[in-house]
């Protein structure tokens, strides 16, 4: 019997709920193996944060695995795109140091305050095309909006593109990580290399005409010396920007979107946190950091060792994959108080939603400070929101930009 469909459902169950199997595998002494994760679970805080400070014995390069092997037909559709080489999240070592420093310029504190205006601007304008309506599904409506229109303004694409490499990066998430048809996969293979030559004109334009803009940061960091206009970027260098600005694209407004979606769910289906916070704005903050905390966005990455090592007890030979689960860290009692309980109120803890260590997310201020906009502008226009019980939330199976698959909201 064909048990493909049957191990599928069970691994979608997983990575719609993937809480028990963590609680579980906290309370098991050593680290368990997940059959459905094909991965060793590193779940407990302190050991999450002992593989992510040791980068020299948990390697990064294979962080984000394609779960489902494209089928040759949708491999000669790639062939025709401009990337390959690997990215800030898939790096380690000087090539991780290079990759991750013009992001961090490129996401520095001045630059994010200075993008503040544009996103209340926009968070304003998204609200206000729905607010009269009565009801309104907000992952369609705002939270797969607002974030992508944020990080086109910061990499400096013209307003037209922008929905374009929106609806691109959801398609490049689900070829790597969804099951698709064969004409769904080829359809979503040429979206993916269409978005990656609408990224190589940036790149090409940003190296003869520079802008302070992030994609004319990345083309100074990893182009240095761009060409004159009369000289062009070697394929490799293109190649390389592509990818590193494909993953920031993707990385940049999934994530916030993901995590937009769980914090306005989690608020709603507690009445009393909400109107807490309607009350007293002055929390929005600690429930940013509370929703980062309780259900994270990026639930896991994966880890190889590059040497024989023990962790937690566990001896894993040379080539062993772990999956670091920042999301089961945040539920962890031994280092926060009713892990399982959502709670506005309680005092921000040092969380690894955002990571830890040189992996740090070089964008969570980014993220924080868009959910923070959205809780200030939602619950000050309408407090009255809230769930639309006739029609259920089910999480989408990814542990990768973990939401509400739809967020139906009436007020």
């Amino acid at each position: 019997m064909d048990r493909a469909p049957e191990d599928q459902a069970r691994r979608d169950a997983l990575r719609r709920d993937p809480y028990p199997a963590y609680a579980r595998a906290r309370e098991t002494p050593g680290l368990t193996f997940v059959p459905e994760l094909d991965a060793w679970l590193v779940s407990r805080d302190a050991d999450v944060r002992e593989v992510l400070r040791r980068p020299e014995d948990f390697s990064s390069a294979n962080a984000l695995p394609i779960e489902i092997p494209p089928a040759p037909a949708v491999l000669a559709e790639l062939s025709a795109g401009i990337g390959g080489f690997p990215t800030v999240v898939t790096s380690d070592g000087e090539a991780h140091q290079r990759y991750r420093a013009p992001l961090t310029r490129g996401l520095s504190p001045s630059r994010v305050a200075a993008a503040i205006p544009f996103v209340t601007e926009r968070a304003e304008a998204l609200v206000e095309s729905f607010a009269s309506e009565g009801r309104v599904e907000l992952m369609g409506a705002y939270a797969r909006r607002l974030p992508g229109e944020v990080i086109g303004h910061l990499l400096g694409l013209a307003t037209g593109d922008v929905p374009t490499a929106i609806d691109a990066g959801y398609r490049a998430e689900e070829l790597l990580f969804r099951p698709l048809g064969a004409e769904e996969q080829i359809a979503a293979a040429r979206d993916v290399v269409a978005l990656q030559h609408m990224i190589d004109g940036y790149v090409r334009r940003r190296a003869a005409d520079p802008r302070d803009d992030l994609t004319g940061e990345m083309v100074r960091g990893l182009a240095p010396g761009s060409p004159e206009p009369s000289r062009e970027l070697s394929m490799d260098q293109r190649r390389e920007l592509v990818s590193n600005l494909q993953n920031l694209l993707l990385a940049g407004h999934l994530t916030t979107t993901a995590l937009i979606g769980t914090a306005v769910l989690h608020l709603l289906r507690d009445r009393a946190q909400w109107e807490l916070l309607c009350e007293r704005p002055g929390l929005i903050p600690a429930a940013v950091e509370e929703a980062a905390r309780f259900d994270a966005a990026v639930q896991a990455f994966r880890r190889v060792t590059t040497r024989p090592v023990a962790l937690a007890g566990t001896d894993l030979p040379q080539g062993t994959t772990v999956l670091v689960a920042y999301g089961s860290a945040n539920r962890d009692g031994r280092r926060h108080e009713r892990p399982d309980e959502f709670d506005i109120t309680r005092q921000p803890s040092r969380h690894v939603a955002f990571g830890h260590g040189v992996h740090a997310c070089p964008g969570a201020q980014l993220a924080r400070e868009q959910v923070r906009i959205t809780l200030e502008v939602l619950t000050r226009r309408l407090p009255g929101l809230r769930l639309d019980t006739a029609q259920p939330v089910v999480m989408l199976p990814t542990l990768i930009h973990r939401s509400p698959e739809t967020l139906p909201l009436v007020w």
